[in-house]
């Protein structure tokens, strides 16, 4: 009777903490979005416009980890198959989060543009505590017609 009391009280417990935390880092992305809303960033292999001399790989990666609501919910959803949503929104964090932090190491440096940006993430950890690490990268270089 314990094991289970302790096990709905941990699950309740994650469902409300990882809410909570998830909110406040969709707030802090959206944030963050708008500030950065006029640098500009594409996946062409070229720059766009004429670049200046001086260019750079800019690197970041970010891992988000899921919280026991959210595992508890893919154990469920894994049992009668489907989409499992909540990790969706786990990536969409980290893809966003790991492109944002590509910007911002890009503004720091000077730069006003990122080229041929990509990201890639990997699953790690385990099923009982899943967490995805996402890669983004770029060129990052100053547009010589930029004003």
């Amino acid at each position: 009777m314990a094991y289970v009391i302790t096990s709905v009280f941990l699950i309740l417990l994650g469902w409300i903490a990882g809410s909570a935390v998830e909110r406040r880092h969709l707030r802090s992305l959206k944030k963050r979005e708008v500030a950065n809303a006029r640098f500009l960033v594409t996946d062409l292999r070229q720059c766009y416009g004429h670049a200046s001399d001086g260019a750079e790989l800019i690197v970041a990666e970010v891992v988000i980890g899921s919280d026991y609501f959210k595992s508890f919910l893919a154990k469920i959803v894994n049992i009668f198959g489907g989409e499992v949503r909540s990790f969706q929104t786990l990536l969409t964090r980290g893809r966003r989060e790991a492109r944002l932090r590509v910007l911002e190491l890009a503004r720091d440096k000077g730069y006003d543009a990122i080229g041929n940006i990509r990201i890639d993430s990997a699953q790690i950890g385990s099923m009982n505590m899943p967490m995805a690490c996402v890669l983004a990268w770029g060129t990052a270089y100053r547009r010589a017609d930029h004003r």
